[in-house]
């Protein structure tokens, strides 16, 4: 039995962090449906930037948009939306067989709306009515002026992938958001049955204090992080709010745990998924990551819900000087900021291949 198998088995879901027309189109992300266990994706501004830059995949479509004057922002919406649904599809059957629990796809509201709440509510309700799939998250930010759009829009009916949390805090308002919708919803007579995950980074940790940190503790921040948020996440599951808001039928917001692929060349390929195993969460992973740990994977130990030896390692962590209140609002504004750049290098390069394709028109 491969180790994605083995991990699915356990309890956790094994969602794909890529998205492209070619993986659709040639029958890859199906392979990965029946041979590794992957039971959603999700995508970024990033993802999607790439997807359009390095391939010819999408000129006939882009092609056909100009022609129906299309442009810009709303051309890209409409060629993501292809591919969002398109994947939905696949994964359908994985929502119906988990009774809407598993076989999510995700799609981000622009990152230029990252501080901007009323924009972001509306645009997050229009995304998912167009898409018209009940399996699709709208991915919000839980910056400070998301975590409002987050509550509105679960109050709304609209599933929602909370993005860029770094830290047991970030964890905990966007939970605070989640359960404040759920229980309006409650309270207005509405089923209270919406999805949610909150999706926690791990791998920038490491990355960000790399050259800081004491050779003992390289590469140990984001699973430490990860243990904390687990932690927590596992205290709002038992809470009374959540047990209360259970007894009316509604579910929990999944912690996913997000850039899990390695970024450092000297350590271990799949450290994060191996690490970061525990029942009752996703762990969302790039391609390679996916199937370095179906070729060579383990399932060792889960995450303990009491957050293990973390405590000791951020402890550590601290006396080394590094301060993870404030990098985890770094890493934040840096993440929003990042999907900022790949925002307007993708807008850059759908407008590049629209003079060209009408050029050659």
């Amino acid at each position: 039995m491969k180790a994605t198998q083995k991990l699915h088995d356990l309890g956790q879901s094994l969602w794909l962090d890529n998205i492209t027309r070619d993986l659709l189109t040639s029958g890859t992300l199906k392979r990965y449906v029946d041979e590794l266990s992957v039971t959603g994706l999700t995508s970024n501004p990033t993802i999607f930037d790439q997807a359009v830059k390095d391939s010819n995949a999408y000129d006939v479509a882009i092609h056909k948009k100009l022609t129906e004057g299309k442009s810009g922002e709303q051309l890209f919406f409409e060629l993501a939306l292809e591919d969002i649904t398109r994947a939905a599809d696949l994964f359908r059957p994985t929502f119906d067989r988990t009774c809407g629990a598993d076989g999510f796809v995700s799609l981000e509201v622009s990152p230029l709306l990252a501080y901007d709440t009323a924009t972001t509510i509306g645009v997050a309700k229009q995304l998912h009515a167009r898409a018209g799939r009940p399996n699709l998250f709208i991915k919000i930010p839980g910056t400070k002026e998301g975590l409002p759009a987050i509550e509105e829009s679960i109050f709304a009916g609209v599933p929602i992938n909370v993005t860029l949390l770094f830290s047991r805090e970030h964890y905990v308002a966007a939970a605070d958001a989640y359960w404040r919708g759920i229980e309006r919803r409650i309270a207005a007579g509405l089923r209270p049955d919406v999805a949610s995950v909150a999706s926690l980074f791990i791998s920038r940790w490491d990355v960000a204090v790399a050259q800081r940190a004491p050779k003992a503790l390289v590469n140990r921040l984001g699973i430490a992080i990860a243990q904390r948020s687990y932690k927590a996440y596992r205290d709002v599951l038992a809470s009374a709010r959540a047990q209360r808001a259970f007894n009316f039928g509604a579910r929990p917001q999944r912690l996913l745990l997000a850039s899990t692929g390695t970024k450092d060349p000297n350590a271990s390929d799949i450290m994060y998924v191996e690490g970061l195993a525990a029942p009752n969460t996703v762990n969302t992973m790039p391609e390679a990551t996916l199937k370095a740990f179906a070729d060579h994977g383990e399932v060792r130990a889960v995450m303990q819900p009491n957050g293990g030896d973390c405590e000791a390692v951020l402890a550590q962590f601290a006396q080394a000087g590094i301060d993870v209140d404030a990098l985890a609002a770094q890493l934040q504004d840096e993440g929003a900021k990042g999907f900022v750049k790949s925002w307007n290098e993708l807008l850059s390069v759908i407008a590049s291949k629209s003079a060209a394709l009408e050029k050659a028109s």
